[in-house]
């Protein structure tokens, strides 16, 4: 049985996977903290890259990657690590949600011409969270370092290279590279001029490899795969195909899908990222998902697990009542200065089960008009798989088919990064054209029950639309 290991590196810590390479079956696993800013005398969003070395060992103790054959690397995307023109690190890592790039991302589209112009060059509108927004930054308040950055790393690239030992050559994927705002996933190549446009000058930036292409081999003779970005990895660890959409429900909510093609959408809700497989994610994102039903909860005196059990005593549509989530302004549909809204208030309707249940459909509803914004743009979605914790939640699982039209899968709490990681592994190291088929256990599917709950769905999703565009009508014309 030959054994590959994948590594996850989070904002907060590195987890490992060793895992069998032909069924994907998990025998070991481990994980570890990184330290934080506080503990480095650092930033919020900056971290010693060094860090996630020390880290890294601390997941891997005990003899987790004994006879391991090759290895992947997930990591957080979007970050800026900048190395001289002898490879030395010229200041510590900004991470993707380091909080001063806002007004640097706000320039650049600008700069280029607004969002068309950028959905052009790149499939996407540069978020605050971009490399590219950080190379602004960086010019406009660190000056002297960046007259000093020659090259760019992402954090999976720097992990990559340490791996194998500092090779001249350094290397990237697809995905990854699709999450800096200077690689385009349309035509597959970088833009130097984007990187000078943010920079001031261009830089030596990465090779970008193929899906199964190895990045190299360690000194031991261990082989490294090509790595990715977290989100590209955990759609490789659950198997997504085509037609298949994930929603992760932390307080924001992503939403991605399995694409053919790059989608280029000139209004900037759809970013077009690559993925790890020679595919596409086109990824929208909302500003509310877990945190509306957090706050609900607690205005209830309860948590998520009593929220879910007043809202399955409530009925489909609430009575009635309708929560426009948008507790934080709202990205998709664009209201970045809206505010929640809670309507149709009617004596027999203000009940703790029915405002649980209006939180429950609002914060899902919001979520299915994301879904809509990506097959408006051509994006087929024939099964959703949830995450997160709120995913699991019984009136989640209860209610989510019948608003998306379509089942959904929940798999069971895991490192999904991790195990794409591997995945891309054991595809390096079989050489095949495609990644080995592995099977996700314990996964539960909930498929709405017939032409009722389609019904029940479309008139909640209804009652919904109607309140939202009283309300927020610029909504409606988007």
């Amino acid at each position: 049985m030959a054994i590959v290991a994948g590594i996850d590196s989070s904002t907060s810590s590195t987890r490992i996977v060793a895992c069998d390479a032909d069924t994907g079956a998990v025998l070991r696993s481990g994980k570890a903290p990184h330290p934080t800013p506080d503990d480095q005398d650092l930033r919020p969003g900056e971290a010693d890259p060094q860090m996630w070395l020390h880290s890294l060992g601390d997941a891997a103790a005990g003899g987790l990657l004994e006879g391991v054959r090759a290895i992947g690397v997930s990591a957080q995307q979007h970050g800026m690590i900048g190395l001289d023109a002898g490879g030395v690190l010229v200041r510590p890592a900004l991470l993707w949600h380091d909080p001063r790039s806002g007004g640097a991302a706000a320039k650049l589209l600008d700069a280029l011409g607004g969002p068309a112009a950028w959905t052009a060059a790149i499939g996407a509108v540069p978020a605050p969270t971009y490399t590219v927004a950080k190379l602004r930054w960086l010019a406009e308040f660190e000056p002297a370092n960046a007259r000093r950055v020659a090259e760019v790393l992402l954090p999976h690239d720097w992990l990559v290279w340490q791996l194998l030992g500092h090779p001249k050559r350094r290397t990237t994927d697809r995905g990854d590279a699709s999450g800096t705002g200077y690689w385009s996933p349309i035509t597959g190549e970088y833009r130097q001029d984007l990187v000078e446009l943010a920079l001031g000058h261009e830089l030596k930036l990465p090779e970008v490899l193929g899906p199964a292409e190895p990045a190299g081999h360690t000194p031991e003779g261990l082989l490294i795969s090509a790595g990715t970005g977290d989100n590209m990895a955990a759609a490789l660890g659950l198997g997504l195909r085509p037609g298949d959409a994930v929603v992760s429900l932390g307080s924001a909510g992503t939403i991605f899908a399995v694409h053919e093609e790059a989608v280029v959408d000139p209004s900037g809700l759809v970013s077009s990222f690559a993925d790890a497989t020679g595919r596409h994610l086109p990824m929208v994102a909302t500003l509310n998902a877990a945190q509306v039903l957090r706050s609900t909860a607690a205005m209830l005196g309860t948590d998520l697990d009593g929220l879910s059990d007043l809202a399955l005593h409530s009925s489909p549509g609430a009575y009635g009542l309708v929560l426009l989530p948008y507790l934080d302004g709202e990205r998709t549909p664009a209201l970045p200065h809206a505010a929640g809204t809670l309507t149709g208030l009617r004596a027999e309707a203000m009940t703790p089960q029915h405002l649980a249940r209006a939180a429950v459909e609002g914060m899902l509803c919001n979520i299915a008009d994301a879904l809509d914004v990506l097959r408006g743009r051509g994006v087929a979605i024939n099964r959703v798989f949830l995450l997160g914790t709120a995913g699991r939640l019984p009136v989640v699982r209860h209610v989510a088919p019948m608003l998306f039209g379509v089942p959904v899968v929940v798999p069971p709490p895991g490192a999904h990064a991790a195990r794409g990681a591997a995945r891309q592994a054991a595809w390096a190291l079989a050489g095949t054209p495609e990644p080995p088929q592995w099977e996700l256990p314990e996964a539960e599917t909930v498929e709405p029950e017939g032409e009722q709950d389609l019904a029940i769905g479309t008139g909640v999703r209804r009652q919904y639309r109607a309140a939202r565009d009283r309300i927020h009508p610029e909504a409606a014309a988007s």
